[in-house]
């Protein structure tokens, strides 16, 4: 069984009158990858901080990493066991790439030795040695994410890691994440650049105005959602007016199914209908996204409250 690299037993927080976090309950197994999800103000960065431990709970129990936050725990972000890019790294102009990493490696306890293959890695030997002040926005992205990982954690928090990038710097910074959760490695992205984070996420977590609005596998949101099954064929139309199953699914062309009708519509489709080559598209994660922003949107107009739990 998979230990928790990080659990959220129905933690609230609260600023003066504002709630940003509000009975939130989830469990990331160790090894896994989670986006992070929802509008700004829906939570994202109170729930990051209080995985640092620069925010304790109001409420509720925080356990990250086998450990309780239940005391002052801010001394965690230089821990070795976390790496942290936040999403407006910054640093001292004046000093070297080289010198921005060995100066991580002496607050985290890592040998100086680690910092020069580190950058050969990153693709950024060549300017070790020039001021950050005359990096590009790739290549501090590259070094921030340089330094998030020096210590090779067990727990990698990301905020926006690939915000205003080019594809390829996007590219590389997935690939290398994904290298380190296959190493065991549990990591949180938070991001609102959907298409790049689901082919590498194992879960995400859906907030809104600090509840939780979704929970899971891709799969399991798309089911929770109700979203449907586009198929496509050109036979179809045909087909439709001889095969009275198929016209309860028949809209504007397509074949529109539940996730969980999806087998049983596609062996209907090969066995009796001796189609083989039907184009199947299934609901990405901007719809389940879209599709909790605007049940949110709805409940919040008919005036019920989000406190009842998950939509």
């Amino acid at each position: 069984m998979s230990q928790m690299a990080v659990t959220f037993n129905q933690v609230s927080h609260y600023f003066d009158e504002l709630r940003a976090l509000n009975d939130l309950s989830f469990s990331l197994p160790e090894g896994k990858l989670m986006a992070l999800l929802g509008h700004n103000g829906a939570g994202k960065s109170t729930l990051i901080k209080m995985i640092l431990g620069l925010l304790d709970p109001c409420r509720g129990e925080v356990s990250v990493l086998g450990q309780t936050q239940n005391q002052n725990l801010a001394s965690k972000a230089a821990s070795s066991d976390i790496g942290y890019l936040p999403e407006n790294i910054s640093f001292y102009d004046k000093l070297t790439g080289h010198e921005v990493l060995s100066y991580f490696a002496a607050l985290k306890g890592v040998s100086a030795r680690a910092v020069a293959p580190l950058l050969e890695e990153f693709g950024l030997a060549y300017a070790q040695h020039k001021a950050v002040k005359g990096y590009s926005k790739g290549m501090k992205q590259r070094l921030g994410f340089a330094q998030a990982i020096l210590s090779r954690p067990r727990l990698l928090l990301l905020d926006e890691p690939t915000v205003g990038l080019d594809p390829q710097a996007s590219q590389f910074i997935y690939h290398n994440l994904k290298q380190l959760t296959d190493q065991g490695c549990t990591a949180i992205v938070c991001t609102h650049e959907l298409q790049l984070v689901e082919p590498q996420l194992d879960l995400a977590l859906v907030l809104g105005r600090g509840k939780r609005l979704a929970f899971g596998t891709l799969d399991e949101l798309v089911l929770n959602c109700g979203l449907g099954v586009h198929m496509a064929h050109p036979a179809l139309a045909g087909l439709v007016a001889t095969h009275p199953l198929l016209q309860s699914f028949y809209r504007d062309g397509d074949l529109i199914c539940p996730v969980s009708q999806r087998e049983v519509l596609m062996k209907y489709l090969t066995l009796e209908c001796q189609l083989f080559d039907v184009k199947v598209t299934l609901p990405d994660l901007a719809q389940v996204y879209h599709a909790k922003m605007a049940q949110m949107q709805v409940m919040s107009e008919l005036g019920l409250s989000l406190t009842s739990g998950e939509l």
